[in-house]
């Protein structure tokens, strides 16, 4: 029987085995590994390695690591964005170079590679557009539609409170999707709160705790006494919240489509205004210090232009 030959010859045998003359493709899985060491998620993972394949599409899987410098990186990027010929979004653009920091970091901690070629390279050409969010009275203006739906003959207190939730604790889609009812801890009702969790084990930096309001607790008993989950605390699709939120959004006249991303900014932009710390604010919206940095600049950007539409600026 014939032995398959491996894909690179040489192909390092432990992370230390990693040098400059090591071709790109053979490191990735040793990558991948490392990712799953500092407990990043398989969605994560897959993209970040899809992210270096996409590299190794553009300049060769078998290329050295030595080959890589920084104007070579900013050529990909351009590749990539203009000349590849699929469309690359903001979000995505940002991942990829997000991707490329967090990789080329690890070889030059390895002492693989003498400098970090990818450490200074550009973000995105041209700023991303400001986020939709609602102003204080706009909120107020959801909630009293979202109430609506608590009247008549059959009365549903879902729209309320996925809002109220959304508004309190900015967690995104896929969170909102995965609570269960052991996520509300309401052993003490007057400082109740919610764990959002990753599904990593043993790993409580995957894990944060955000501090809900007694009237969303309120809120939370009635929708359980109404709908009866089980285990996730949400008992239709994401499809459907979002439908829901499209909804309450349109009655309350909002200018723009409600979605939990524009509910995400609301929650930074209202906690910002009420003088919140910046550090409060990132560990609740569960982003790393890298992502804190960009995120922050654009909320004191929304901050600034609420602040101008009210004439106090």
């Amino acid at each position: 029987m014939s032995r398959q030959l491996p894909l690179f010859p040489h192909e390092p045998q432990t992370p230390a085995d990693i040098s400059k003359q090591t071709p790109l493709g053979a490191t990735l899985a040793w990558f991948a590994e490392h990712l799953r060491q500092q407990g990043k998620s398989e969605h994560t993972i897959t993209a970040f390695l899809a992210d270096m394949q996409l590299l190794g599409e553009h300049s060769g899987l078998e290329t050295p690591l030595a080959a890589f410098s920084t104007s070579r990186l900013n050529a990909f990027l351009h590749w990539m964005e203009h000349k590849r010929g699929v469309p690359c979004s903001r979000k995505t653009y940002a991942r990829r170079v997000t991707t490329l920091k967090v990789y080329f970091k690890w070889l030059h901690t390895l002492g693989a590679i003498g400098y970090d070629p990818a450490k200074s390279l550009l973000q995105r050409s041209g700023p991303a557009p400001l986020a939709n969010v609602l102003t204080w009275a706009q909120v107020q203006a959801v909630i009293a539609a979202a109430r609506q739906a608590k009247r008549g003959d059959h009365p549903d207190t879902r729209p309320e409170f996925l809002f109220r939730l959304l508004i309190e604790t900015g967690i995104k889609k896929g969170e909102t999707a995965k609570l269960t009812l052991a996520d509300i801890d309401r052993a003490n009702p007057n400082m109740p709160f919610i764990s959002v969790k990753h599904g990593v084990q043993d790993n409580p930096y995957k894990e944060r705790h955000i501090a809900i309001s007694t009237d969303l607790l309120a809120l939370c008993e009635a929708y359980i006494a109404q709908y009866q989950p089980q285990q996730t605390l949400f008992t239709c699709t994401t499809r459907n919240l979002e439908y829901i939120l499209t909804d309450i959004g349109a009655a309350a006249g909002v200018p723009f489509k409600l979605s939990f991303e524009s509910l995400r900014w609301t929650m930074a932009v209202l906690d910002w205004r009420a003088g919140y710390e910046a550090e409060f604010i990132r560990e609740k919206l569960g982003l790393s210090k890298i992502s804190w940095y960009e995120t922050s600049h654009k909320i004191e950007q929304l901050v600034a232009q609420q602040l101008r539409d009210e004439g106090l600026l």
